[in-house]
């Protein structure tokens, strides 16, 4: 933060090029089932509205860039996703075979489609959806060491970010509250332990190969379970420390991608394996036309112990999807996908479509289907809340 105040008042001292740009997004999620629950939300449809602001600045040599970017959501019927969080407050610094970054980032790494197994670095933003795909900015100390074909990208990682969840009596809630005001880690340090991660990829002809690992406090949390004044059940997060390995995989072909995201853990229950792989086979111009289809394949594996860790939905199941690009002006494209679970056949379907509406807008379409749910699948708390969302962003 200091960085970026100094680098701030340097900004307005000095030449350089300095540029601002947002979205508006009003959304409208609707519930078709009803509630499980006695004292669920019973609302069927349920609006909100984000807010995202991005201001770059880069100094006239193009070596320094200064980065801001805070999200609001407003939600009318979930307190909980209610909230506001910085995604980015940074400071790039670029040189000739290495850069560095300072301050609040957020950092991906993986391949596969259907579940992002090393993909450690930033915490979820798990109010937002339930796929995973949005994530809270996380204090880091990032340096890259740039050679021909490879990158080592080492990380400090100080100010651990919690995970937050919906409000009790919201839909997607679960059957039972979770007190995230109260979290409870096995570090003594609590949410001030200093995380350490490290990543080393390498392009090799067709092969992109991505190692890496991560030492400190688990983003997924573990659960216990006690009771309020009142005799009811009420979950408490827990966050243990971790050892972590990873190892991402991507093969290019003239037609398909082979992928492949595998890690092995220690530090929930015994250390175990887990790993999603798979194909993404692509037929370009199908019906003589601009439009390409890609049919994806994976299969998602996880050996962690059943008692005492963070639990998975994904330890035995196959993902099947397909993706439609029609590569025209307004840049349609859609997804449509389901995650089967080999033992029980419960299956999770997900779709989604968007569309640009000339310059400034674009028009989103979402839907999570849950299918044949068994009462003891982890999934059952949120069984009845199928959910469709329709967005629309203004870009400015």
């Amino acid at each position: 933060m200091l960085a970026l105040a100094v680098l701030t008042a340097t900004a307005a001292a000095s030449a350089g090029e300095l540029d601002i740009e947002g979205s508006i997004a009003p959304e409208l999620r609707l519930f078709p089932n009803k509630p499980a629950f006695a004292g669920q939300d019973s609302t069927t449809l349920s609006p909100s509205i984000a807010f995202q602001v991005e201001v770059v600045y880069e100094t006239e040599s193009g070596n320094d860039r200064l980065t801001f970017s805070p999200f609001v959501r407003l939600d009318a019927d979930d307190n909980g996703r209610t909230h506001a969080d910085i995604r980015t407050a940074s400071w790039l610094h670029i040189a000739d075979k290495w850069d560095t970054v300072i301050g609040i980032d957020k950092v991906f790494w993986g391949v596969t489609e259907a579940r992002h197994l090393v993909d450690i670095i930033n915490q979820d933003d798990a109010v937002e959806d339930i796929d995973g795909e949005d994530k809270l900015g996380q204090p880091m100390i990032n340096a890259n060491l740039l050679f021909e074909n490879t990158t080592v990208s080492l990380f400090i990682l100080p100010g651990f970010r919690e995970r937050r969840f919906r409000e009790d009596s919201a839909r997607l809630s679960g059957r039972f509250p979770i007190d995230d005001n109260n979290p409870v880690f096995e570090s003594g340090a609590g949410r001030r332990n200093i995380d350490v991660a490290a990543r080393v990829s390498q392009t090799i002809g067709d092969w992109d190969i991505g190692l890496s690992y991560f030492n400190g406090t688990s983003r997924e949390p573990s659960f216990f379970a006690s009771t309020d004044n009142d005799g009811n059940t009420v979950l408490f997060p827990r966050y243990e420390q971790i050892d972590q390995i990873g190892l991402d995989l991507q093969l290019t072909t003239e037609r398909i991608l082979w992928k492949l995201e595998a890690i092995t853990r220690s530090g929930h229950g015994s250390r175990f394996f887990a790993a999603v792989g798979g194909l993404e086979y692509t037929l370009f111009g199908i019906f003589d036309s601009n439009a390409d289809l890609g049919l994806l394949a994976e299969y998602l594996y996880d050996g962690r112990d059943e008692q005492g860790v963070p639990p998975t939905l994904a330890d035995d199941d196959v993902f099947l999807g397909a993706r439609l690009v029609l590569n025209d002006e307004p840049d349609t494209q859609g997804l449509i996908g389901a995650i089967i679970d080999r033992r029980t056949q419960a299956t999770l379907f997900s779709l989604e479509a968007e569309r640009r509406l000339g310059n400034a807008w674009k028009i989103e379409l979402e839907g999570r289907f849950l299918v044949n749910i068994p009462d003891d699948d982890l999934a059952a708390g949120i069984r009845d809340d199928d959910s469709i969302t329709l967005r629309l962003t203004r870009f400015f």
